[in-house]
């Protein structure tokens, strides 16, 4: 689920055809050998959306809803209605969840003012996407609050500065252990959740998370 894919290529282990990788900075790569799985498709694991649940839980309760606008397979939209939040779901591929079914890109409005996602990389970079994703959910869709979760190394594409100037993070929490998306073990790369929200004032605040922080049982203690 990167830009360069490389990393996760090699931790699903399929074989690919032989055509060049182009990087977050528009440069390209030698091919792996191996490919991404259809679709960009990365079930996330419970632990990075405890994590942030814990973090974020009491400004995600301001909202009447939360907009999961790539659920997947719903992991993400479980663990937040396991909080009690009400959620919103959507994707472009129908994984038998129950989500509408419409594309990101075709929301001229958006269902909820805040989004929590495990976005399509893809579409996030620079290289590839021109950071489409974000530029659709925070321009046109102009949503109050946002969580991404991306690759730590994202910010980093040198043209995505001009984005990065007009829309800078309110918070940005870097786990500080590599998320297994595959479920294969030795997984490549840090991640980090991005959070756009215009209630705060100020420069984009570093904070960091660790698995204690996925503490679901101490989180429903705080609800019950």
């Amino acid at each position: 689920m990167t830009a360069s894919a490389r990393g996760l290529f090699r931790a699903t282990g399929k074989a690919s055809r032989p055509v060049p990788v182009r990087l977050l900075d528009g440069s390209y790569e030698k091919a792996d050998s191996l490919e991404r799985e259809k679709d960009d498709f990365y079930p996330t694991p419970p632990e990075p959306i405890r994590a942030l649940l814990h973090a974020e839980i009491e400004r995600l309760r301001d909202f009447p809803a939360i907009w999961d606008a790539s659920a997947g397979d719903g992991a993400l939209v479980r663990e937040m209605e396991a909080m009690g939040l009400t959620v919103i779901a959507s994707d472009l591929i129908d994984r038998g969840m129950g989500a509408e079914i419409r594309d990101f890109y075709d929301f001229e409005t958006a269902p909820a003012r805040a989004s929590v996602q495990n976005p399509p990389f893809q579409e996030c970079g620079w290289g590839n996407g021109k950071a489409r994703w974000l530029t659709h959910a925070l321009d046109t869709l102009d949503l109050e609050y946002m969580a991404l979760l991306l690759n730590w190394s994202w910010p980093g594409a040198g043209g995505l500065a001009p984005f990065w100037a007009k829309h800078p993070p309110a918070r940005v929490y870097l786990m500080r252990w590599k998320i297994d998306f595959t479920g294969q073990g030795a997984p490549p790369m840090l991640n980090a959740w991005f959070v756009w929200d215009r209630k705060h004032k100020g420069e984009t605040v570093l904070r960091m998370l660790d698995r204690k922080d996925a503490r679901q049982g101490q989180l429903f203690g705080e609800i019950g």
